[in-house]
């Protein structure tokens, strides 16, 4: 049941003072968009606010920020005819009612003044469209001109106007539907859907970055198969990420098929979904696998292959993270060492596990390990109920034999007991290549549990290692 109540609202403070501001200046005022939506979902985030005037909403902004105790110096953007005001971590946006006219080259509108129905057949969908009254006549009244009500209850994204055109003015929506379509569980109308598909080469004129922080909030999502499928199906995806559709599909070859590694990339993203909300895990998960179509190979004797897709994958995460504009510094870097380690914990769970395994594993992935450990889980994913309990078994004995190697060798981030500088001394070397052989000497020895580590251990393997190539020492 939808919660078209507004009054109870009204009576927060920040309403209270809008009020007052309204009411002095004799303006006609509107809630719009996002926040109307929410409080008839039941959702109260009163975050963002938008407010529509008839008239200039700068001069509206300025009155109330007035108002507000400590609130934020007011932010005015004169070209948009915007403001924005900040107080107690809501962000109050402010706008003069329009109209707007597309040129087919940018999604950025020439701006005219217009009435509440205008700036409401400008909105980009029907839930976002509604308007709640601010004025001291009808205070709380919600007005719907395109039934958003309706499309809320049927959980349905439709445009308030021809979705071909809503869409190819702005190609940004196509996006924001299916963001809007997996964050709500609704469905994008058939119309909408079909424009969508129609529009796909649009997005060309759309700026990388506003693309991304879509994907991410859609991969933020409960359940982001759902709006990655969507993608997927409206050709969307194949603009933007090549690489997860080139994943998709089942070859056949003397009886023997592989699985669709597209398809069991979103099941991997909605587990770990589950297990975490880091955003750059998830982008791990979503990217996992998109090495594995240039490895495809088919072998007679044992079927298909993808041998070293984990490294040729990590590769491509850089080309992908540098087209799409995304960061390419430690959040890169996170996603590259997480895909080009994913399969290692899997081959240790299928095996019987060694501790020097481990002690490598721990050694490689450093303070990554936990994450990496949460991708592999959320990597099973056989129908097959009594593998997938053994998998997981297995992790169970992993996640045991991590915590037993940690406390006893410690491992993870670890620094030889025996440094360059110590060898250099001893042996009164300048550098060179011997003293990085004794170091991936005691190094080696310590990962594969000949000696412990301890100074003692690895300075007696450094003189034997060093007697061993010819050093003399320097005594």
């Amino acid at each position: 049941m939808l919660n078209n109540n507004f009054h109870g609202v009204l009576q927060q403070k920040i309403f209270e003072v809008l009020l007052q501001s309204v009411k002095e200046l004799s303006i006609e005022t509107y809630i719009v968009g996002g926040f109307v939506r929410d409080h008839l979902l039941g959702i109260e985030r009163a975050k963002d606010i938008d407010i529509v005037a008839i008239g200039s909403g700068i001069e509206l902004a300025q009155v109330t920020q007035k108002k507000l105790t400590n609130a934020c110096p007011i932010k005015i953007f004169k070209s948009y005819g915007t403001a924005m005001i900040q107080w107690k971590g809501i962000n109050i946006e402010f706008v003069g009612a329009r109209k707007e006219s597309y040129s087919r080259e940018s999604r950025n509108p020439k701006i005219f003044s217009g009435t509440l129905e205008d700036d409401q057949k400008r909105r980009d969908f029907t839930i976002n469209a509604m308007a709640v009254s601010l004025n001291p006549k009808n205070i709380g009244k919600l007005i719907d001109p395109f039934n958003g009500l309706k499309d809320l209850e049927n959980g349905v994204i439709k445009t308030p106007q021809d979705p071909s055109i809503t869409y190819s003015d702005d190609p940004l929506r196509m996006l924001r539907a299916i963001r809007f379509a997996a964050q709500l569980k609704f469905k994008i109308e058939n119309r909408s859907l079909n424009a969508i598909k129609e529009n796909v080469n649009r997005l060309s004129i759309i700026k990388s970055e506003r693309i991304v922080d879509e994907l991410n909030k859609i991969l933020m999502t409960q359940t982001p198969s759902i709006g990655y499928l969507l993608l997927e199906q409206t050709g969307l995806l194949e603009k933007i990420i090549p690489e997860l559709v080139n994943l998709k599909g089942i070859e056949e070859i003397e009886g023997q098929k592989h699985k669709d590694n597209f398809y069991h990339t979103l099941e991997v993203v909605d587990n770990l979904g589950m297990r975490s909300n880091n955003l750059w895990l998830r982008w791990a998960a979503l990217l996992h696998d998109i090495g594995k179509a240039p490895t495809k190979k088919f072998h007679q004797k044992i079927g298909w292959t993808f041998h070293g897709h984990e490294l040729v994958g990590s590769k491509m995460v850089y080309k992908l993270f540098k087209r799409l504009k995304m960061p390419l510094n430690e959040k890169m870097k996170y996603v590259q060492k997480l895909v080009m380690m994913s399969s290692r914990p899997i081959i240790i769970s299928e095996d019987i596990v060694s501790d020097s395994a481990v002690r490598r594993l721990v050694f490689d992935a450093g303070d990554l390990l936990e994450d990496l450990i949460t991708l592999c889980e959320a990597d099973i994913t056989t129908k097959n109920p009594t593998r997938f309990k053994q998998y997981h078994n297995n992790f169970k004995i992993v996640r045991q034999k991590i915590i037993e190697v940690e406390e006893r060798d410690r491992i993870r981030n670890f620094q030889p007991p025996v440094t360059g500088e110590m060898i250099m001394k001893h042996f009164n070397l300048k550098p060179c290549k011997e003293i990085g052989v004794i170091k991936e000497a005691i190094k080696e020895a310590i990962l594969e549990g000949e000696i412990p580590n301890d100074y003692e251990a690895a300075f007696n393997l450094m003189l034997r290692k060093g007697n061993e190539i010819g050093l003399a020492t320097n005594v």
